[in-house]
């Protein structure tokens, strides 16, 4: 379960991280805690899973790379060693299991739509399946925000 401390400081990096010389040290500031006691929670929340990833989100189009997702209908016996052989590859950025007859999906990021392409043609290669590859067309920005933990009443009761 989260801390309210935790909670308090999920919520206040959703909402943008600090662009200064010390970030952490402002988040602290903003939240009256110290830089060191924020950089350590973030690492115990990454650590114990409770946050997956704690970076930037970039618009790698801007820069001339492409994102594209990918899928592969891979046989449940060989599941594990495509995943295996597919996360091998630097590009791909994550990877996960759908119950649907495309049962791979996983993201290729490159620094050119070329390169994406070469990366998404060795991955087919190196596992002999086909991959479908389902690059971005338009993109759109849909922010949704919850709250790390429910607003708590006097009585108890959430909200």
């Amino acid at each position: 379960m989260l801390s309210p401390e935790d909670a308090r400081l999920i919520d206040y990096l959703h909402a943008g991280f600090p662009l200064v010389d010390r970030p952490f040290a402002a988040v602290g500031e903003a939240l009256g805690r110290s830089e060191a006691s924020v950089i350590d929670a973030l690492q115990d929340l990454l650590g114990h899973g409770v946050l997956t990833r704690f970076g930037p989100l970039f618009q790698i189009e801007r820069a001339g790379g492409q994102f594209v997702l990918a899928a592969i209908a891979v046989p449940e016996r060989d599941f594990q060693a495509v995943a295996d052989r597919v996360n091998a590859f630097p590009e791909v950025a994550h990877n996960y299991r759908r119950e649907h007859a495309l049962n791979m999906w996983f993201v290729v990021a490159a620094e050119s739509p070329a390169a994406a392409a070469d990366v998404l043609a060795r991955i087919e290669a190196a596992i002999g399946l086909p991959v479908l590859a389902l690059p971005k067309e338009t993109e759109y920005r849909v922010e949704l925000r919850l709250p790390a933990c429910p607003v708590v009443e006097e009585d108890g009761h959430g909200t």
